[in-house]
């Protein structure tokens, strides 16, 4: 009896340990289970990074001779212009007939005017300076040379640093440079040249040398400031 005694004893010993064992199993199977759920949240979180890095944006400013505005991203839309051209160079030669008493004053009032009507509807042209394809601060340095005989320099944000300052719309004259912000990297973007009632000639990179509105909304809101270049 004694050695079935111990046998039973043993048994049961080895039941227990098994029983036991087998629980362990279970339970080391279900945290392994959870740990990939751990891990995969760990890696969603670092794709989530990644993209966001991804995303910054190029907060760096060019010169407008240094990137071209089909290189530029950010380059935004224009307006096109719904104004009479033929009208309004009628109207500004017939003013400065009739209104300048001052000879010389009228006298270069004309010469900047013929000579902005010889490039109107030229097309526009990224580093080009001729009839056959000129860019906005090309126009504006062409046009002072052969009308005023005045230096300007090449790119828009060269000429910004030009003159002086006119710092109300209110003040502009005929003859003054106009800048706008229209790019994000480069500033300012473009440049034209004020010939009264709050109209600018420029070379639009859309349509060719134009006639446009500083009341359009696009460059309204866009407008960065003048300058008023001295005779040398």
């Amino acid at each position: 009896m004694t050695i079935i005694r111990r046998l039973v004893v043993n048994l049961i010993i080895l039941l227990s340990v098994f029983i036991s064992a087998g629980c362990s199993g279970t339970n080391s199977s279900l945290r392994y289970d959870d740990k990939p759920t751990d891990k995969s949240i760990s890696t969603s979180n670092v794709r989530y990074n990644i993209k966001d890095n991804e995303a910054m944006e190029d907060t760096t400013v060019y010169d407008d001779d240094e990137l071209s505005e089909f290189q530029d991203p950010s380059d935004l839309p224009e307006e096109e212009s719904k104004i009479d051209l033929t009208q309004v160079m009628k109207n500004l030669e017939k003013r400065s007939t009739d209104s300048d008493k001052d000879a010389l004053v009228s006298t270069k009032r004309e010469l900047m005017l013929m000579e902005i009507i010889k490039y109107l509807n030229t097309p526009y042209k990224y580093g080009g300076n001729s009839l056959n394809g000129i860019d906005c601060s090309a126009f504006t340095q062409s046009v002072y040379k052969s009308s005023w005989l005045i230096n300007l320099n090449r790119s828009a944000r060269e000429q910004f640093q030009q003159g002086e300052v006119i710092g109300n719309r209110s003040d502009l004259k005929f003859g003054d440079l106009v800048f706008f912000n229209t790019r994000k990297r480069v500033k300012p973007g473009h440049v034209g040249i004020y010939i009264g009632d709050n109209l600018f000639a420029h070379a639009s990179s859309k349509i060719g040398v134009t006639v446009s509105s500083l009341d359009y909304d696009y460059y309204n809101k866009r407008y960065m400031g003048a300058r008023r270049i001295d005779e040398e």
